[in-house]
Parts: structure tokens; C-alpha cells; sequence
């Protein structure tokens, strides 16, 4: 299921200003891979290149190529939408749909997508998916009540269970603990080790010790200055990254001497 990602050469543009310069990776599959770096050095906006989420800005567009195991994610013949099928997403908030009970939230994405799903189907789907998400026993026995009645980081397992749900063959996750608290933090990470298994993973963390504790690899963004363009700087294995990185600007990072 899992699928490897390459980037080659890739500008991101709004407008006429680039807002990321130049970047080429290679993203492993079954693997967790973590982008750290500054505020507004564009990891952000490259996460969403990904699963072509930037181009829904007006003006948003990119040259380059981002290949997910062989096919163009940019290429002409390819549904924006049937990336983004594949290439599910996590955002920095909970954002269950508020009106929705947990059981029709987890369905979401299969109903939007069209698919007929018949109860038992539906009910396997749901279970599933919960399960993956680790929170299936905490909610077993309330599916018809609100999302928005769970804490905030059930919510938040809630959308990962939302995004699973349609099968994706990648998991991109952009801060998905800076509104929790350290416990449901801790189960969010726990999470994404388990999620590894199936999924490529890629997430984007301004918290150091998250990236050194679930990431395999780990790239690390920088930007020269404001109206500058974020560049890659570089990438490794996360031990690596986090002890002898070869750019003294990643160094200066992860150290805390800057950012």
C-alpha cells in the first residue's frame, strides 16, 4: 500500500513570488519522514505540494516533478482529486466536522468520493478504521454521538481515522500535536510508529524531540531571510541529522541556536 515519493527540482510559486526554491528528496515508503526548520521557511507549503493541496490558493503553482513510484502526481492526465484519494492529510487543528456523528465522520471520505457502501460494509469500514486509529475502545459504544464531543486529541485520531478510511497510500500530517496536550500527544506519536507499517508517513513538526523520537529520516528547511525563498538544506537519517549533521546552519538548528 505504502508508496515512495521522489521531488525533483521543484519550485513553489504564489504568484510571481517563490516561496520554496529548488528542492529535490526522495521519501521512503513505510517510513516516517520529518520536515523541521524556522517559521515561513515553506515546509509547510511543500508538504502540500504532495498531494497538490497548494494549488487550491488562487495563483498557487509549482514547476518541477513530484513522482509518487513512477507516475507524476503533476502530469496532465492526472485527477487533482484522485491524488489527494491517495495522499491523505492531517491538519495542524482537529477538524472533525462539527454536525457529524463520529461514525458518519469516519465515512466522510468514502461517501464524498461516491462510493456505494452497503451497512455491513460500512460498519466493518468504520471499525476499522477506528482501530487504526487507536480509538475504537474509547468510542465503541457512542458512534452516534458528535465528533465535536471528543477531546482534542480524539479528534484528531478521529480525522487520521478519517483518513484512512480511504485506503491513501500516504499520510501527510502537517503539526498534527501543537494544539494537544503531552498526553494525547504521546498517543498521536505512538500512532504514527504503528501507522508505518502501512502508510509512508510524512510530517511536519516544529517540535525537535517529536522529530528525533518518530521520524527515520529527517529534512531540514531554512530560509535566508524575509521575501526570500525556503530551501531544503538537508536531509539524512534522523540520528544523523540530530548528531553530526553536515551544514553548520542544521546544526544551529537543532541546537537550539536559532529558530
Amino acid at each position: 500500500m505504502a508508496q515512495r515519493i521522489d521531488v525533483k527540482d521543484l519550485n513553489i510559486y504564489y504568484g510571481d513570488f517563490l516561496a520554496v526554491q529548488d528542492v529535490s528528496m526522495t521519501i521512503d515508503p513505510k517510513s516516517v519522514t520529518a520536515f523541521i526548520g524556522p517559521s515561513g521557511c515553506g515546509k509547510s507549503t511543500f508538504l502540500r505540494t504532495l498531494n497538490r493541496m497548494h494549488e487550491v490558493i488562487p495563483g498557487a503553482r509549482v514547476e518541477g516533478t513530484v513522482e509518487m513510484e513512477g507516475v507524476d502526481l503533476y502530469g496532465d492526465d492526472i485527477d487533482p482529486v484522485a491524488v489527494r484519494r491517495n495522499v491523505g492529510m492531517v491538519f495542524q487543528r482537529p477538524n472533525p466536522f462539527p454536525t457529524m456523528s463520529i461514525r458518519d465522520n469516519v465515512l466522510a471520505g468514502v461517501k464524498l468520493n461516491n462510493h456505494r457502501i452497503s451497512r455491513s460494509d460500512a460498519d466493518e469500514l468504520v471499525e476499522s478504521s477506528l482501530r487504526g486509529a487507536n480509538l475504537w475502545n474509547e468510542v465503541k459504544d457512542r458512534l452516534e454521538r458528535p465528533g465535536s464531543s471528543l477531546s482534542g486529541g480524539q479528534q484528531q485520531r478521529l480525522c487520521i481515522a478519517r483518513a484512512i478510511a480511504v485506503r491513501p497510500q500516504v499520510l501527510l500530517m502537517d503539526e498534527p500535536c501543537s494544539a494537544l496536550d503531552p498526553i494525547s500527544t504521546l498517543a498521536i506519536e505512538d500512532l504514527i510508529g504503528e501507522l508505518k507499517q502501512d502508510y509512508t508517513i510524512v510530517i511536519v513538526t516544529h517540535n525537535m524531540q517529536q522529530a528525533a523520537r518518530v521520524s527515520d529520516r529527517t529534512a531540514f528547511f531554512n530560509i535566508a531571510g524575509t521575501g526570500k525563498p525556503g530551501r531544503l538544506i538537508e536531509m539524512n537519517e534522523t540520528s544523523t541529522i540530530f548528531s553530526t549533521p553536515a551544514e553548520q546552519a542544521t546544526e544551529d538548528y537543532v541546537s537550539g541556536r536559532f529558530g
